[in-house]
């Protein structure tokens, strides 16, 4: 059975960066009827923050990316880590070392005069003698003195480390809180983790890992190391360029589909197809497809993306939807003229808010550079005998049609261009020059608003 899982760290919030790590984990598993669990890497009690973690499992519940099983927190498994570093102590495959601070600076300093990469240098692997006194040990791992760690990453390709690349590093601080490299192995393993797709700034970190899973005799996981995201110029992404909080994407109007489809190819492709349904992710992903290089963050595209899945969703969960966004049209008899009027218009769920508030709320006033515009010559007169059209109009008013063949019928009759009624006609039902079709915002408003609004408009003018 194929496991995999994601392991964010709950001293910030959740990125799209861990975001899609966590996608691609969670695509591999569920394609392979597999496992996707969840583990909160909560050992930096200093660091961590309750609201960071809470918003970690809310940005998951937001996509949909459900993880099986119950999440595991990391800092209620020291007992664990404990059990295990004593036995490697006994097995004498870990040792105390009473290196100070300031032994450890001054090798450091040595080794850099020196020209050589500072690593600590086995002092005290096979110590027998008496401690020094006032010295709280670290626990070293016995690392290999010599040859290659050697594993094959789903996405490089073959990675070989010399063993003198890895020296016998920290399993656990003065005091005995374990270390990351350490528990994260140890977690792995224990929750039989057959496949690690994570983020390449882990890369050189899988060596000191392997080291513990021989140590303790532990299955090694296939590794896949996924290039990071960059801006659009091509340097790291910033918050600026859009590596904020998940659920920020939710405050700004984007669709868990969108971000996801958005991620998805963020890496990763299949032919051209840009558009995927979660089902289609499913069937189509393998990590092995995951290109080697960065991929660049491509605002437009996650733009393209949103409005695409706001025009194919369903009226009525839109309506659900636009409720965290101020707009409660659920009951409105005209939810679907509404939507259908307004969902071509709004890339965002907050774009789309306005664009239905622009229709809904009469205008207080009027913008400046609009009405400058629409208002002038004859557009008083015009507006009016417009009014008293529709008041007069003996045929049924209810749908777009109908209303485009009162403005129809008035520009003929005139003898007037479409823009003598059409300009003054949309600055008076919504302020501005923009907006949805005049046919249908009067459809939506209906006859005795849209007049209400037209001499509102002639009293302003």
């Amino acid at each position: 059975m194929t496991i995999t899982r994601f392991a964010p760290s709950p001293t910030g919030y959740l990125h799209i960066g861990g975001l899609r790590t966590a996608l691609f984990s969670w695509l591999w598993a569920r394609k392979n009827s597999g496992k996707f669990l969840l583990r909160i890497e909560d050992t930096d009690l200093s660091r961590n923050s309750t609201e960071a973690q809470k918003a970690i499992l809310q940005a998951f519940n937001w996509v949909g990316l459900e993880y099986d099983g119950e999440a595991i927190y990391q800092s209620k498994r020291f007992d664990i880590y404990k059990k295990y570093i004593d036995q490697l102590l006994d097995e004498g495959k870990a040792y105390k070392c009473y290196m100070s601070k300031e032994e450890l600076a001054s090798l450091r300093e040595e080794q850099m005069a020196k020209g050589e990469r500072t690593r600590y240098d086995g002092r005290y692997r096979d110590f027998k003698g008496i401690p020094p006194e006032g010295v709280e040990p670290v626990i070293r791992i016995k690392a290999p003195l010599s040859g290659d760690i050697i594993f094959n990453d789903g996405i490089k390709g073959e990675i070989c480390i010399s063993a003198t690349e890895v020296d016998d590093f920290i399993i656990a601080r003065a005091g005995g809180v374990p270390t990351y490299n350490f528990v994260v192995a140890i977690d792995d393993a224990l929750m039989g983790l057959t496949d690690v797709i994570r983020g390449d700034d882990h890369l050189y970190n899988t060596p000191k890992q392997i080291v513990v899973y021989n140590a303790l005799g532990f299955n090694i996981p296939n590794f896949y190391h996924v290039a990071m995201i960059n801006n659009e110029q091509g340097k790291k992404l910033s918050k600026r360029d859009g590596a904020t909080d998940v659920m920020e994407y939710k405050a700004l109007g984007y669709l868990p589909e969108a971000l996801l489809n958005f991620l998805v190819r963020l890496g990763w492709s299949h032919g051209d197809q840009e558009i995927f349904s979660v089902d289609e992710m499913i069937e189509l992903f393998d990590p092995k497809d995951i290109n080697r290089s960065s991929s660049n963050y491509n605002l437009d595209k996650l733009l393209w993306l949103n409005a695409h899945y706001i025009k194919n969703m369903s009226n009525s969960k839109l309506a659900s939807l636009l409720k965290d966004y101020g707009v409660d049209i659920e009951e409105h008899d005209k939810l679907e003229l509404v939507l259908d009027a307004t969902k071509e218009r709004g890339k965002t769920l907050v774009e789309l808010a306005n664009q239905i508030n622009l229709i809904l709320i009469a205008p207080t006033e009027y913008n400046p550079k609009a009405s400058k515009k629409a208002f002038k010559g004859e557009a008083k007169t015009i507006l009016a005998n417009f009014a008293n059209m529709l008041k007069s109009w003996d045929k049924p008013l209810h749908t777009p049609p109908e209303y485009h063949a009162v403005i129809e019928k008035f520009v003929a009759d005139n003898g007037i261009g479409f823009g003598k009624i059409g300009q003054p006609l949309r600055v008076s039902l919504l302020g501005a020059m923009t907006g949805s079709g005049l046919d249908e915002i009067m459809a939506i408003l209906g006859v005795d608003e849209t007049i209400n609004r037209i001499n509102r408009a002639i009293d302003n003018i």
